[in-house]
């Protein structure tokens, strides 16, 4: 019995750990002033016809060569959740800082900045067009230094490069307020006598390895949705050979724990998607258009959507592509998302994660207290027929069947079920597990605070108060527990508060409390039972 108990507590403290460790075209005519918009077909997808050109110098127009820009400059963008700085270069985002979201948890931090740490040589979003002479770092120009972006509406920022080879590619931007999405085209004019065959690629980097030692980059790598599935990449996954994609893909990009950068495709205008380690070290996601071939005097558009921003649950399902699966809540996500829907629901009234938390602990209690109930009468049943069963063990005690078949007498006399009271905590750890991915993926709990010390509900209790406070309780719950352990099984189970405490420790806070709460809710609920169910 003693080694049934040893083997008994190993596992519990291998299943937690294990858990911890595995648990964010169209053609328009381009030389007369008003031409005539027709609609390019790519690759079987109609792309809309772009607007005409506009452009202050006539040379844009009428696609003749213009001298060449070699020196690039920033463009900066303001909006009311972001600035943003862009390069000429690639005609790419350079940086996008959040207004909304620090890097650490308090008033003096420096607010998220995201893409400064990708490839110097290639900033995000950049833009290649294949088959045509478009390489990585061409210069463009942008028709504005600035764009400061108010509640009255959108407004474009545009970057053209015209080519001495009989090509002009435009790349237009348009920001709206309160969005952290951005519409982006991309439009190639083919302004020379013969067809043009090519593929537009917006290429994006990101480092193999964070500058920043934070957990915040536990899970950061290369994601896309692709074929109706979620496919997630390391550096490791892609340092000897690259990953090729093609089917339905409807977003690719970068991701860490709580914020992505990501390209949307537009009525299917990713064909493909390519990620490998380039010579620079850094993970390389090439995202490819259909094909076009473009006869002389048209023009083709390939429209995306850019998002680069926080991986909240509401603002992610409002993009569309479903970009809301990017948020990898595990094995119960089914269970995991509608418990963070409905921590959102009711921090809308109450203002504060950590009690919302005990409502929703609370709410589960109720909900599993029928089970409950049941499981303790069945303990209860089974710790009193408990002298019986040793006297049939030892009566039977070299006849295993015949004991076997005295002991399931016993349980139908009696009317109690030996699995009864482990069948609550079946059913339970999916919501547990659920409810773990929830409070430590959603950055709605990132630096949200609950009361006094407790500043981050993401975070670990500084003070470690909270977790000595719940193995306290469960070690009373373990007191008040029915069982028909013996005297030696029972010291030992007696040791797994200490165990989980030490566990704890180092888990978020917002699920320290949700324990803590259900700890203190179980006593209760056993100090009631234990008054029904009489001895």
């Amino acid at each position: 019995m003693e080694k049934r108990a040893f083997i008994a507590v190993g596992l519990s403290i291998a299943v937690f750990y294990l858990f911890s460790m595995l648990f964010g075209p169209d053609k328009q005519k381009v030389e007369p002033p008003a031409p005539q918009k027709t609609a390019t077909v790519i690759n079987n997808q109609v792309l809309k016809a772009p607007e005409p050109m506009v452009a202050s110098n006539p040379a844009l127009m009428l696609g003749q060569s213009l001298p060449a820009t070699t020196t690039n400059k920033d463009v900066n963008v303001e909006t009311d959740l972001y600035t943003a700085v862009f390069s000429t270069r690639g005609a790419s985002l350079k940086s996008l800082t959040l207004k909304n979201y620090r890097e650490a948890n308090l008033p003096s931090a420096v607010n998220v900045t995201l893409g400064t740490d990708s490839d110097p040589n290639i900033f995000s979003f950049s833009t290649r067009v294949a088959g045509l002479n478009l390489p990585d770092g061409t210069t463009f120009t942008a028709d504005v230094d600035s764009l400061k972006i108010d509640k009255n509406g959108s407004k474009p920022l545009t970057f053209n490069y015209v080519s001495g080879q009989g090509f002009t590619v435009r790349k237009i931007y348009t920001f709206s307020p309160g969005a952290y999405g951005i519409k982006l085209e991309t439009q190639v004019f083919n302004n020379s006598a013969a067809p043009l065959v090519g593929t537009v690629q917006h290429v994006m980097t990101y480092p193999a390895e964070p500058k920043i030692k934070d957990n915040r980059f536990d899970t950061a790598g290369a994601y896309l949705f692709s074929d109706n599935s979620l496919q997630s990449d390391k550096i490791k996954d892609v340092a000897s050979a690259s990953k090729h994609f093609e089917k339905s893909i409807q977003w690719s990009g970068f991701a860490d724990k709580y914020f992505i950068s990501a390209l949307l495709a537009d009525n299917n205008s990713i064909a493909s998607v390519d990620l490998k380690k380039n010579s620079a070290g850094f993970f390389e996601s090439i995202v490819s258009s259909p094909q076009f071939t473009l006869s002389p005097g048209k023009s083709i558009t390939a429209s995306h959507n850019l998002f680069v921003g926080p991986k909240d649950i509401d603002i992610l399902k409002a993009q569309g592509n479903s970009l809301v699966q990017c948020l990898d809540l595990g094995w119960f996500t089914v269970i995991a998302k509608p418990l963070l829907y409905s921590l959102k629901f009711f921090y809308q009234y109450v203002g504060n994660y950590g009690i919302a938390i005990i409502i929703i602990t609370i709410i589960l209690k109720a909900f599993f207290f029928p089970l409950t109930h049941k499981s303790y009468k069945s303990m209860k049943g089974m710790q009193k027929i408990q002298p019986e069963m040793t006297k049939l063990r030892e009566k039977y005690k070299d006849d295993r069947d015949a004991m076997n078949k005295a002991v399931m007498e016993l349980y139908r006399e009696h009317k109690v079920n030996p699995m009864g009271g482990c069948l609550p905590m079946v059913v339970q750890i999916p919501v547990f597990f659920a409810l773990y991915k929830s409070l430590m993926f959603s950055i709605e709990l990132r630096h949200a605070p609950f009361f006094l010390w407790v500043t981050d509900l993401a975070d670990k209790d500084p003070y470690y108060v909270t977790p000595v406070i719940m193995g306290i309780t469960m070690f009373v719950q373990q007191k008040m527990t029915p069982s028909n352990m013996d005297p030696m099984q029972q010291k030992m189970m007696l040791a797994l508060p200490v165990v989980f405490t030490f566990m704890f420790l180092s888990f978020p806070s917002g699920l320290v409390l949700y324990w803590l709460v259900n700890n203190i809710l179980t006593i209760a609920q056993q100090m009631y039972i234990n008054k029904l169910v009489k001895d």
